[in-house]
């Protein structure tokens, strides 16, 4: 795998073992492939988009609606897994892929970008499980349907979502060959020998990858400018014959087990790796017209089964009985461990901000939702990777709290990836979020709060003493 950006976050968060922590009391407080395809052909469209950016009220995520897996609609598949993917793909459909290698919240991105190419190319996209490199090798992969609600994303994006587990039989020990396009070998071309984007999913699939390098002119940015940022339209073209056939004749790369060279396959697009794409810049999903955010992301909503457990972990953190509603709140994510590496010498408590910078932050959050929602929310939840004790002990003294995952032994009793996906949820449906400058995590988690709820939002600036002064 490749060296680890400044965006790429690592995912486990810190288990403060402090001992009981006091308590805050609760004062205060849901069709044919024609129609389809007609559809998509005005993803760009105006009043499409309207319907995408519609925000929800605050705490609709709890009215999950439960939609049947099979949603209504045709199988796009032959049937059940089978030993050799091919077998399972349909004759009259198109399909496209991608694999994750970046870090849970990253790889979340990733798909959302997946999932917009497969929009913008009429395919239907085939999502492959979550790896554990960020959280504990020994972790078994994660399903994208077991923390994601996938009828109810294909139900709002208006095409399937399927995931190869669904294609092929993840116990097959069948080698399936497979022509696809490497996008990292392009855009890395300032490297002295680019490579296709590895990923260990790959090998777990069983798929043995001839890859061809894709034209230069998929990269976003000017040649002369280090970036590894690509096109979405760029991509897009190679779905059809004309961009696709003037491009076959670009390198190829035999597959590294039967050693046999493929053209880019047809039926089922693959492409190496999809993080770093932008429509118009790199770094999109942090700018609110982020078409990967507005047309997918948005509508990538919690499993109603995995909500539920988030919720019944943010109201042991406030104390909240099971039978009284939970409290408005204020998430939180504060991200340091591996941004010490950015400090450049400097020490950390000048480089990252305080606590009381933070919770002027808050204040601010807490000040907005009073004067534009008429809402006194006190309950602050803290989520961070942070391990000094003390400061722990300084968020405690301000009153605020966190989920403490040792006590409730979350890891013991449904694995390691738990406190990942219940900080990320507890941080989506906070009333008001304060996050981290260049964290993807608190990204993300700005873009839920803004778009699910409404919510106020801040990003604390750090890197140099006053760096958030404002």
């Amino acid at each position: 795998m490749d060296t680890q950006d400044p965006y790429d976050d690592p995912e486990t968060p810190f288990i403060p073992t402090l001992g009981a922590k006091p308590r805050p009391t609760t004062k205060g407080r849901k069709l044919s492939r024609r129609t389809i395809c007609t559809a998509l052909a005005g993803i760009s469209l105006l009043g499409f988009g309207f319907l995408l950016l519609k925000p929800s009220s605050y705490l609709d995520t709890q009215d999950v609606p439960s939609y049947s897996a099979a949603s209504n609609s045709p199988s796009y598949l032959q049937g059940p897994p089978t030993q050799r993917f091919r077998d399972n793909l349909r004759n009259d459909t198109k399909y496209i892929t991608s694999f994750s290698s970046a870090g849970w919240t990253n790889d979340v991105m990733t798909y959302g970008n997946l999932i917009y190419l497969a929009l913008l190319t009429e395919r239907i996209p085939l999502i492959a499980k979550f790896l554990s490199s960020h959280i504990d090798s020994s972790e078994p992969p994660f399903a994208f349907g077991e923390i994601f609600d996938v009828p109810r994303l294909s139900q709002a994006i208006g095409i399937p979502v399927l995931e190869w587990h669904e294609v092929k039989d993840s116990e097959s020990q069948v080698l399936d060959d497979l022509g696809g396009w490497s996008v990292w070998e392009s855009v890395e071309r300032y490297k002295e020998d680019p490579r296709p984007r590895a990923s260990p999913i790959i090998d777990r699939l069983k798929l043995d990858i001839s890859w061809t390098r894709t034209p230069d002119w998929v990269k976003l940015t000017p040649p002369d400018i280090i970036d590894d940022h690509a096109s979405f339209w760029s991509l897009a073209t190679l779905a059809f014959p004309q961009a696709r056939s003037e491009s076959l004749g670009l390198p190829n790369r035999p597959s590294p087990q039967h050693h046999v060279s493929l053209p880019p396959d047809d039926q089922l697009l693959c492409f190496d790796f999809l993080y770093f794409l932008g429509a118009q810049r790199p770094w999109e999903w942090e700018m609110d017209y982020s078409p990967a955010w507005r047309f997918v992301g948005q509508h990538m909503r919690w499993n109603a089964t995995m909500e539920k457990l988030a919720d019944a972990h943010a109201r042991r953190a406030m104390n909240v009985p099971a039978d009284e509603p939970v409290p408005p709140y204020i998430s939180v994510h504060i991200r340091h461990g591996d941004f010490r590496d950015q400090c450049h010498g400097l020490p950390v408590d000048q480089c990252f901000a305080s606590l009381s910078i933070i919770a002027r932050r808050v204040s601010e959050v807490q000040e907005e939702l009073r004067t534009q929602k008429g809402i006194e929310v006190t309950h602050v939840i803290m989520t961070s990777d942070e391990s000094d004790p003390e400061w722990w002990s300084e968020v405690r003294a301000l009153g605020w709290t966190w989920v403490d995952y040792a006590t409730d032994r979350t890891e013991e009793i449904y694995g390691k990836w738990y406190p990942v996906f219940i900080d990320a949820i507890i941080q989506s449906n906070g009333a008001g979020f304060v996050g981290t400058r260049g964290s993807t995590m608190s990204n993300l988690a700005l873009r839920r709060v803004q778009t699910w709820h409404n919510g106020p939002t801040r990003i604390v600036q750090w890197g140099w003493p006053g760096a958030d002064d404002h």
